[in-house]
Formats: structure tokens, C-alpha cells, sequence
């Protein structure tokens, strides 16, 4: 992990924001509390919900879990809860348990190789001693998978005493205790509206190679463990958060959209406007989402996405060209023209504004 920390360092996708870096430590620091020297915080601008502590005090936090917790106080028991892993020695433990076991499996299965061998040697036909390997094989297998699912299991215990961990930790930083179970809440529902069937049904069950618990029983566990804790001393801290990620909202959207999971990507923004604030560019991305995923009505969704977000001081200038775009397909040649004029004028020296005056040429030959 310190050849990690050392690489990381130098990786590409880090965030060098330091008032954003100095946000994400400060909240580790009020969760690991006398552990917080310890602890090195590193923002990455990966759009997926993650963040990581390694033993030695490593830790990686990605842009997808700082743009999905709408607070504070949801980003403190995410903290928490890696500061737990980090304070329990929980990857060491489990790769201390995990090479002992390996141990075991591996003597095991030599013995029973052995003892197969022999048994087929000693069989009277040549199908009874296929036999005798075959059942010496699966028996092997069995054991080896017996390995893999103890090892998930062990990860599994560690994720439930880490979610124990990290929102008493974060109450105890003043922190609201439902803020678990609304993080939590929000993945579960984030995951239905995905626009993979497979992601839609992961929860449904769970199998003994998982490493996580189901969400909706940590949601359980963590709502049971909310009622234990004190009230809140300080608030949930969402206009702090949205401060904080403002800088990076267009950029980290347009890394959502990559991932192609427009279904997910809209849930996030619907999430993200509902503080009422940063509309132009929340809804800029609405009308993206609807314009990429070009289902059956998504590109009139994504005109009238761009239409409402045009009203906003915030909205990105590239808002004009897509909806100059979308007039133009529909015949609308006022409207277009109108479209394109304004976004020349916010970015003349755009490197495709010759393609956007070109658009104005034919526009204007067809009048």
C-alpha cells in the first residue's frame, strides 16, 4: 500500500482542488478523530461510488461517492465507516485469515490427491479408478470454494462491524445518525432505476461469494442503530457539501454520463436539483442524458431538459448548441437560428464554432 499511496500520488486522475481536499480531510479527521494524523485523504475523479482506507492510512475517496451523498453528515458515515476498517486492521486481518485457510485448503487438497491416486491405482477397472479421480477432483473443488466463500463471508462480518463503526463515529462528530441509512437508501434506489436489468435484480439476492451485505439489510441494521444514538448536534451540513462539489459538478456529470447508465446518471441529477440550486448546469445534464440515451421520446425530453436549464445564469454555453441542434432536426429554423447566435455569442472562439456558422449558413439559404 505504500507503492499504492506513492503511485497515486502520481496518477492522472487525481483532484489537486485544495479547498475540496481540505473539505474531504476535515470530515475524515472529525470521524477518525485521535487516529486523524494517521490518515492521508486522496480525491480521485473516478465516477463511481468508492472510497477506500488502506492499513497503512492510505485513502482514496472518488468523485462518483462525492457527487451522490447529499450531505455532510452521509459522506461522514461513508468516512466512518472506512476509518473503521482502518482502526480494526480489518485488511490485514482478513489476509491473515485468508493465507491460513489457504494453508489448510491446500494441505487438504494434496492429501486428498494423494489418497485419490492411490485409491485409482488400487481400483480393479479402469472405470472405477475414473471414478475414484473424479470424485477425488470435485472433492477438491468443493474444498477450494469452501475457501473463496469463507473468505467473503469474513469481508462480509467486517462491512456490517465497519457500518457499526462509522455511524457511531459520525454521531459522535455531531452528525445526524440517520444519515447512514439515507446514504445507503439513495444506492438501493439508485441501482432500480438503472437501465441494466442485471444491476436492477443485484439486490435481490445475496450469494456466498458476495463481499458486501445487501444493502436494504444494512439499511435495517443501520436504522435499528440510529434509535440507540444521540441527537444530532450539528445540522446535515447539505449546503456545506453542495459548496464544496460545486467546482466539479459539470465536470464529474460528464464523467457520469460516460459510464453509460443513463438511468442512474438521471436518478443522481434528480437528486442533485432537489436543493433548488446549480439548475442550469443540473439540467444541462438532464437534457445530456436524455439526448444520449435517445430512447423513444428522449430527445423531446432533452429539449425541454435544455429549454428549462436556459432560464439560469449557470447553464453551460454548450446548452445552445444541442438545443440549436434539436430545432434544427425538427424544422424549427427561428428557433435555431436564435439558438446558435447565442452560443457563438457566450464562445466565439469555440473550436467548433465554425461548424455551429456553418449550421447558420444553411439555415439562412433556406429562408
Amino acid at each position: 500500500m505504500d507503492k499504492a499511496e506513492q503511485a497515486a500520488r502520481q496518477s492522472a486522475e487525481i483532484n489537486h482542488d485544495t479547498a475540496l481536499n481540505a473539505y474531504v480531510s476535515e470530515i475524515a479527521c472529525k470521524v477518525a478523530a485521535s487516529h486523524c494524523a494517521d490518515i492521508r485523504i486522496y480525491v480521485f475523479d473516478r465516477p463511481f461510488f468508492n472510497a477506500t482506507m488502506a492499513p497503512n492510512g492510505y485513502a482514496e475517496v472518488w468523485s462518483g461517492l462525492l457527487l451522490r451523498v447529499s450531505s455532510e453528515a452521509e459522506l461522514a458515515f461513508v468516512l466512518g465507516h472506512e476509518a473503521g476498517h482502518f482502526l480494526e486492521n480489518h485488511s490485514i486481518e482478513a489476509h491473515n485469515a485468508h493465507k491460513a485457510r489457504s494453508n489448510v485448503t491446500l494441505a487438504l487438497s494434496v492429501g486428498i490427491a494423494v489418497a485419490g491416486a492411490v485409491a485409482a491405482t488400487q481400483s480393479p477397472t479402469a472405470q472405477s479408478a475414473q471414478s475414484m479421480i473424479d470424485a477425488t477432483g470435485n472433492l477438491i473443488d468443493a474444498i477450494y470454494l469452501a475457501n473463496i466463500a469463507a473468505y467473503f463471508r469474513f469481508s462480509r462480518e467486517n462491512e456490517t462491524e465497519a457500518d457499526h463503526l462509522g455511524l457511531k463515529a459520525a454521531n459522535a462528530a455531531g452528525y445526524p445518525a440517520e444519515a447512514g441509512a439515507d446514504a445507503w437508501k439513495a444506492i438501493i434506489a439508485e441501482a432500480a432505476a438503472s437501465d441494466f436489468e442485471r444491476k436492477r435484480k443485484r439486490e435481490a439476492r445475496l450469494g456466498i461469494f458476495d463481499s458486501h451485505p445487501l444493502s436494504r439489510e444494512r439499511v435495517e441494521a443501520l436504522t435499528s442503530q440510529a434509535k440507540t444514538l444521540s441527537p444530532a448536534n450539528d445540522p446535515q451540513g447539505g449546503a456545506r457539501h453542495r459548496a464544496a462539489i460545486r467546482p466539479h459538478l459539470s465536470a464529474w456529470l460528464r464523467d457520469d454520463l460516460r459510464r453509460r447508465d443513463f438511468g442512474e446518471s438521471l436518478f443522481v441529477i434528480d437528486r442533485l436539483a432537489r436543493r433548488g440550486e446549480d439548475l442550469g448546469v443540473v439540467g444541462f445534464y438532464r437534457g445530456e442524458a436524455y439526448r444520449l440515451r435517445r430512447k423513444e421520446g428522449d430527445l423531446a425530453r432533452a429539449k425541454a431538459a435544455y429549454q428549462a436549464a436556459a432560464i439560469h445564469p449557470d447553464a453551460p454555453a454548450a446548452l445552445w448548441r444541442e438545443l440549436g441542434d434539436l430545432h434544427r432536426r425538427d424544422g424549427e429554423s427561428a428557433q435555431a437560428r436564435l439558438a446558435y447566435d447565442a452560443y457563438l455569442a457566450r464562445v466565439p472562439t469555440a473550436e467548433d464554432a465554425w461548424l455551429v456558422q456553418d449550421a447558420l449558413s444553411s439555415l439562412n439559404q433556406g429562408t
